[in-house]
């Protein structure tokens, strides 16, 4: 048995493999007559989208939503939110010498003592590419909190740390390096770390922080409040 769901008043469930034809999920709860901002949402998804760059992975997929069911005319009409983001650049083959081999660093193993069965091709629901399904939901999610503002941005490569606090950062500056770090020298040190790395045929962590500003007081559950 599998769940695939979270979420209690906006509950996101979602589908598909990183090498099948498509993932997508289904949004519940989503009010009725939200004006959705179908640009802000693609926007999102093309700032995590793959190949990029060379330091992010090289497969290469446009990461294009299409809407299937709970938004009319543009509208939200307060039934559930179907999408689907199709696959283009799956090459299961690529992954056929894995069949009788666990990848190490992967879920391979855990799934296959999990369920008995395992997706060789790629990561399958393991899959980073599974991301791509949440940045849908949080897009839709964001324009109901539009009074909120969130920041995510690269704070740490490796045992390269930022060296300011969040709030002596210029947030605009995230998006104009490709380590997606607000600190200019920071991030070519980073982006020089990772490169580094990358010839060495290895790969190296990183610390991805979060601030959100304005949350109102009282939001959310009682011992999470």
């Amino acid at each position: 048995m599998s769940f695939n769901s979270f979420g209690n008043l906006l509950k996101l469930t979602t589908f598909g493999e990183s090498h099948g034809i498509a993932i997508g999920g289904i949004i519940d709860g989503f009010p009725a007559g939200v004006v959705i901002d179908f640009k802000a949402i693609q926007d999102e998804l093309n700032r995590r989208k793959p190949g990029q760059s060379k330091i992010v992975t090289q497969r290469k997929e446009p990461d294009t939503v299409e809407f299937l069911s709970g938004i009319f005319e543009g509208i939200t009409t307060g039934t559930s939110i179907g999408f689907v983001i199709k696959n283009t650049n799956q090459k299961s083959h690529d992954y056929s010498h894995n069949t009788d081999v666990y990848r190490p660093s992967h879920a391979d193993y855990t799934y296959d003592k999990k369920f008995g069965i395992r997706d060789y091709r790629g990561g399958g629901r393991s899959s980073a590419r599974e991301t791509a399904n949440w940045v849908v939901a949080g897009a839709l999610a964001k324009q109901l909190i539009s009074n909120i503002t969130i920041n995510a941005y690269t704070s740490s490569v490796g045992d390269i740390e930022m060296d300011k606090e969040y709030n002596q950062l210029d947030f605009s500056k995230t998006e104009s390096n490709i380590v997606r770090c607000p600190n200019e020298k920071m991030a070519e040190r980073m982006i020089n770390k990772i490169k580094e790395i990358r010839k060495q045929g290895d790969t190296i962590g990183g610390t991805i922080s979060c601030v959100a500003k304005n949350i109102p007081v009282g939001l959310g559950e009682p011992i999470f409040v």
